[in-house]
């Protein structure tokens, strides 16, 4: 199990803990006015997120390029899906480490990324070829008389 799983709420058991030795029960009640302020922040936070990549498709991005230049390792998933404002198209099996997404844009652009236990690990920008655009031959222009 990850320790960073059992922080959280060894944390909080231990500041009610020393909300009730410092003050008694107001102390407890303050600790947990506190932690339940804490898990209503981050719960909003969460459910806003959610609600703005619900109106975007699944796995789609304004520009790929700009998710590239934006991204940094050991950012989480959620931070991921607020800068997209849309849900990554999930590449591995569920449940399965590491986890892989892709947002791909309007020039089929795309960025997979690789998230180990929720954070950013790697993530790699992949852009279509280009086709040469061969220059149009210059078309010879007819000479018009000039007006009488």
């Amino acid at each position: 199990m990850n320790l960073r799983n059992m922080f959280v709420p060894l944390a909080a058991v231990g500041a009610l803990v020393f909300g009730f030795v410092s003050y008694g029960w107001p102390g407890v009640a303050a600790v947990g006015g506190g932690l339940l302020m804490w898990a209503l922040l981050h719960f909003t936070r969460l459910m806003t997120v959610l609600k703005k990549a619900a109106d975007r498709p699944i796995g789609h991005v304004g520009s790929a390029v700009m998710l590239n230049a934006k991204l940094r390792a050991g950012v989480n998933l959620m931070h991921v899906v607020a800068m997209t404002r849309s849900l990554g198209q999930l590449l591995s099996d569920d449940g399965a480490q590491p986890e892989l997404y892709r947002w791909t844009d309007g020039s089929r652009s795309f960025v997979t990324c690789e998230f180990k236990n929720g954070k950013l690990v790697k993530w790699e920008l992949v852009r279509p070829a280009q086709e040469e655009e061969v220059p149009p031959a210059v078309a010879p222009v007819a000479e018009v008389p000039p007006a009488p």
